[in-house]
């Protein structure tokens, strides 16, 4: 029996890798078209890696996908972070929990688990081919499948490295008895897969910044707050909010609160054009009452400061003396001398200040799309296509996309070692 795995980032070596350690005496073929394997692995994390996150309760871990957490709960209960974490400790890998929650690599290098994989794919038996692009899948009734690979350089005896000189291009057809489709957001793979009759649901970014341009924020590149709540407010929508660190940038803000309210929101922000209005509240931990009831102490514990120089919320001081500004009040005025007026205005500017959307930006180099192969079309328990059998899916083919912290991998990680699995079940059977 053949299997051939179609994609050499996480998911698919995850699958190639639980499909041939469960069946040593199978044949397990991994196709990728680029010329270097695990690419989004090797960026994740600013080079570090974030391999997964510290939340180990199924029912609270799929409250982090925007898109698939029903269809996750299920999988998520076999194989989860804490099972991650066990497999790389295996095999001589340790992760170590920061405080978000985001797990990485003890060494901080993504470097660890890029060769993890390829050590553990290498020792299970699995043969890799880089800079070999699958241009066309069909269902043989004799074989099952057949795939036509345009390949340039191809190693058949392991993992190919860099630098090795360029052969041509050659085309190759071969049988396979299952098939394991992990191409991420490709729209090579998502054409296979339609090709196939799956289902599609159309891709989108997910995972960005947002682009302002506000003189309350220009010139405050570096800024950090450590948690504000966010509001998107598109017309006949209903409000989508986000509570975490932001990060004010050059082009606008980023940061953690932004990067989730993104993914929530990123089929809306898409019809809009990105042009969406943003409700800031740069003191959630306070309500209004609270609020305004140590605004008016001010009043009473220093009446001769200056309103711009004494801040009685925990913002940096640049931020608060753009926000005193936009409210209206000017740099002279006194705590004691600030009226009923000024005081709702700048509590407005406060919890309540209003942003123009006038754009996204991207996320470092790490993206993740919104979009892909209709749930509806998988079966969950298998990752086996409803309407193809002995076809298989793991990892961002799939309308699956996680918040930034881990969640995108751990979802590669899950659905990867199922396809695995599942493989060699179908094959015994």
């Amino acid at each position: 029996m053949k299997v051939v795995v179609i994609g050499g980032g996480a998911a698919g070596f995850f699958g190639a890798i639980a499909c041939a350690e469960s069946n040593p005496h199978g044949s397990v073929l991994l196709l990728e078209a680029s010329p270097q394997v695990l690419s989004k692995v090797r960026i994740s994390g600013g080079g570090r890696c974030n391999v997964t996150h510290a939340c180990f309760e199924p029912t609270a871990l799929v409250q982090y996908y925007p898109r698939g957490s029903k269809a996750l709960r299920g999988p998520l209960s076999q194989f989860q972070p804490k099972d991650t974490i066990d497999w790389f400790a295996q095999r001589g890998v340790e992760l170590k929990t920061e405080k978000d929650g985001r797990m990485f690599p003890v060494t901080d290098s993504s470097e660890t688990i890029v060769n993890c994989l390829v050590s553990a794919a290498r020792a299970a038996g699995v043969e890799v081919w880089t800079g070999a692009a699958v241009t066309q899948i069909s269902v043989d009734g004799a074989s099952r499948f057949r795939v036509q690979v345009k390949s340039r350089s191809v190693d058949s005896s392991g993992i190919q490295e860099t630098g090795i000189q360029d052969t041509g291009i050659q085309e190759t057809g071969m049988n396979c008895d299952r098939l394991l489709l992990a191409t991420g957001s490709h729209p090579l793979g998502y054409r296979l897969a339609a090709s196939l009759g799956h289902p599609m649901m159309s891709p989108v970014p997910s995972l960005f910044t947002f682009n302002l341009s506000d003189p309350r924020l220009q010139g405050l590149a570096g800024v950090s707050v450590g948690a504000v709540k966010l509001q998107l407010l598109v017309e006949n929508q209903k409000p989508l909010e986000q509570t975490g660190p932001l990060l004010i940038t050059h082009w606008g803000i980023s940061g953690p609160a932004v990067l989730k309210l993104s993914a929530w929101g990123a089929r809306i922000l898409h019809e809009t054009r990105y042009r969406a209005t943003l409700q800031i509240n740069w003191v959630p931990d306070l309500t209004a009452e609270a609020l305004r009831s140590r605004l008016v102490q001010a009043k009473v514990d220093v009446p001769k400061r200056a309103v711009l120089t004494h801040s009685p919320a925990a913002l940096p001081q640049r931020l608060w003396q753009r926000l005193v500004s936009a409210a209206g009040i000017s740099a002279e005025l006194r705590w004691g001398d600030l009226s009923k007026q000024g005081l709702n205005r700048l509590l407005l500017e406060l919890q309540q200040g209003r942003f123009e959307i006038q754009g996204k930006g991207v996320f470092k180099d790490e993206f993740v799309t919104c979009g892909g192969i209709d749930l509806k079309a998988v079966n969950f328990k298998t990752m086996e296509s409803r309407s193809c059998p002995g076809l298989f899916f793991a990892g961002e083919i799939l309308d699956i996309d996680g918040v930034t912290g881990g969640f995108n991998f751990q979802n590669a990680w899950t659905t990867g070692w199922i396809a695995g699995q599942a493989i060699v079940k179908s094959i015994i059977q």
